[in-house]
């Protein structure tokens, strides 16, 4: 039997993944929240980086407080994506939560993360958002439609019969 030492070196010889919680917060009118960041020069949704020892939940919930001075309550998954290993990045998961209705007058923007907000129709989000994040938006608005959990692969749908363990 291996000795406690033997144990420990074996756990820590297993990838770690990266992980990282948004949330889908839209307005009255069905458009989406989305955030530009001043530490980078693309948009982003509201949330951040899973830290060590923080679930993805508790995760959302601290980013979007810090980010947008908002005490959100979260809802329910919506989306969890596997995205593989890409040259500039390792892979990853990456959590998805409804984060309801919002009206923009409530978003007190934390400046030293956030240059600004906007909420873009759902059609739009591929023009503002990196195509990954884009599909994972769409993927949230369709688990919102459908009332289902969506699960991804590098930004593929898994098929709701493979997702849920149904055959015809």
């Amino acid at each position: 039997m291996p000795d406690a030492v033997d144990l420990i070196a074996h756990r820590n010889s297993r990838p770690a993944k990266r992980m990282g919680a948004g949330a889908l917060i839209r307005d009255r009118h069905g458009q989406v929240l989305i955030v530009e960041p001043t530490y980078q020069d693309h948009w982003e949704v509201p949330g951040g980086v899973v830290e060590a020892d923080e679930s993805p939940r508790a995760a959302c919930a601290r980013e979007l407080s810090e980010e947008l001075s908002a005490d959100l309550s979260l809802g329910r998954l919506l989306v969890i994506e596997w995205q593989g290993p890409e040259p500039d990045r390792t892979e990853s998961m990456m959590f998805l939560y409804d984060g309801g209705v919002l009206d923009g007058a409530r978003i007190l923007l934390a400046r030293e993360e956030l240059r600004s907000f906007a909420f873009v129709a759902p059609e739009d989000l591929g023009d503002h958002l990196v195509e990954r994040l884009a599909r994972r938006m769409r993927a949230g608005l369709l688990a919102l439609a459908e009332d289902r959990l969506v699960e991804m692969e590098h930004g593929v749908v898994l098929a709701s019969d493979a997702v849920q363990g149904r055959q015809e």
